[in-house]
């Protein structure tokens, strides 16, 4: 996505997410900096998923403003949802492999929360809720899917973007929400606060 020729505001992408860099690369949109926010993402007592999604998107967004006002500020979380329950990244195999016992066969909600910082102090945020419906897992399946490796620090203990989606039934609402940044609505807000 180009500037306006009096634009030069830069845009900074506040996150490490490989996967973030290049959706965005998709529709064109290069980040002039890439510089990941160092924040606590612990879930608050009885935080639902939605909320910590847009929360930690919000925190991002805030943390990188503060030391780059004149900037336009991208941030963006990913929670996966069973319920009131959150799947938080997998750190283990054995975490990994619950998540998808829970997920097997039923449907459970991926959780976008994108923020976007302003130079001028304004913030516009959003929630996005994509649903996915996991086919019944065998054992195999899950044991397969577990040496595999893909789960290794993804919310929900997949990634949609590998063998993952072989498992899929039904889903409705953003893909790319599910891979890690909901590219409709980056380009609403961001087109909707000026930046071309």
């Amino acid at each position: 996505m180009k500037k306006d020729a009096n634009q030069t505001s830069s845009l900074i992408l506040a996150s490490a997410s490989p996967r973030r860099k290049s959706l965005l690369a998709q529709i064109s949109i290069v980040p002039d900096h890439i510089i990941p926010a160092d924040i606590d993402e612990t879930p608050l007592q009885s935080e639902l998923p939605g909320d910590l999604a847009m929360r930690l998107s919000r925190s991002k967004a805030q943390v990188i403003a503060d030391k780059h006002k004149d900037s336009y500020i991208l941030a963006a979380d990913t929670v996966v949802g069973a319920g009131r329950r959150i799947l938080d990244k997998a750190e283990t195999a054995e975490q990994a492999r619950e998540y998808l016992k829970i997920m097997s066969g039923r449907r459970h909600d991926v959780y976008g929360g994108i923020a976007v910082r302003c130079p001028d102090g304004r913030e516009v945020h959003r929630l996005v809720k994509t649903s996915v419906q996991f086919k019944r897992l065998s054992a195999a399946e899950i044991e397969y899917y577990i040496a595999l490796g893909e789960w290794d620090g993804k919310a929900g203990g997949y990634a949609i973007q590998g063998h993952a989606e072989s498992y899929i039934k039904f889903m409705s609402g953003s893909y790319s929400n599910v891979v890690g940044l909901s590219l409709y609505d980056t380009m609403r807000i961001l087109e909707g606060v000026g930046f071309r």
